[in-house]
């Protein structure tokens, strides 16, 4: 496809890809350098696109296979495989901001989602960002000796934490009785199409580091997460409409921004692909 172009969006986290209207079919060869920039870039911004909800499923799977969510009740009315996220929901006089802390997503699953993707539907006038953190990027400027200690450490992964930064909001029985058991995960994964070790951490779901007294566990995960969450490693992303933006799970962590009047409505469609247990 002579007109995509693929442009980074930083040195080492972001591409901008254009000229290509994903409605249509893709081509394999097209498939081939988008899969490439996806493993390479962890972060793929897909710019002008115009999707229904059946649309932007069919366009999903040209990276993979769907993924259900974990909400299941949270899906775009008519389509209970396509899910949404808003600012609309409110618990307990509080709003609930999807996403408002860095983590990654669905970490409690034994086989985790290998990647997200969300499609602008309706966006705020300003603000609402999108900020992504390249985990590869940490785990290679750990001290060697930090790297030696966490190598071999797995964490217990929990549908909600008893030390989460945030509340997860709503979530109905039947969803809740079809949520997996916990997943048990390595601090750091290797990548399987790059080949790279990453940390893989997510606060909202750590409920524990197996061989570790909870307390240590605790001051453990707050240090990587500082030392993660470094402007140095950011992508922050910027929304424009038709923005269908798809990011790695296994490569970086994110964070929704709740900086934008909360009058004005802020609603994406929202995909996950299947992935696969890390190693």
């Amino acid at each position: 496809m002579a007109s995509l172009t693929i442009t980074p969006l930083t040195d080492h986290t972001g591409a901008e890809v254009t000229g290509i209207d994903f409605t249509e079919p893709v081509d394999g060869e097209t498939r081939a350098r988008l899969s490439a920039a996806f493993a390479e870039r962890h972060v793929l911004v897909m710019r002008g696109q115009h999707f229904t909800p059946d649309q932007f499923k069919v366009a999903a799977t040209i990276f993979g296979e769907l993924q259900q969510h974990d909400k299941r009740e949270h899906h775009v009315p008519g389509h209970p495989d396509v899910y949404y996220v808003s600012n609309d929901e409110i618990v307990n006089g509080k709003r609930i901001i999807p996403g408002e802390s860095f983590h990654t997503d669905h970490s409690n699953h034994p086989r985790p989602p290998k990647a997200t993707m969300l499609f602008a539907v309706e966006l705020p006038s300003r603000g609402g960002d999108t900020q992504y953190v390249n985990m590869h990027a940490a785990y290679r400027d750990l001290p060697e000796a930090t790297r030696h200690r966490i190598d071999g450490l797995k964490a217990v992964h929990v549908y909600f934490s008893k030390y989460s930064p945030r509340s997860l909001g709503h979530i109905d029985e039947e969803s809740l009785r079809r949520v997996p058991p916990p997943g048990i995960h390595p601090l750091v994964r290797t990548h399987p199409e790059n080949g790279r070790k990453a940390l893989y951490l997510n606060p909202v779901r750590m409920e524990s580091i197996l061989g570790l007294e909870d307390t240590d566990a605790l001051a453990l995960i707050d240090a990587l997460m500082q030392h993660a969450t470094q402007k140095k490693y950011e992508y922050r992303h910027k929304w424009r409409p038709g923005d269908w933006v798809m990011w790695d799970n296994r490569s970086v962590m994110h964070q929704a921004n709740a900086d934008y009047d909360m009058s004005e409505r802020r609603y994406l469609y929202r995909l996950m692909l299947k992935g696969e247990a890390p190693i």
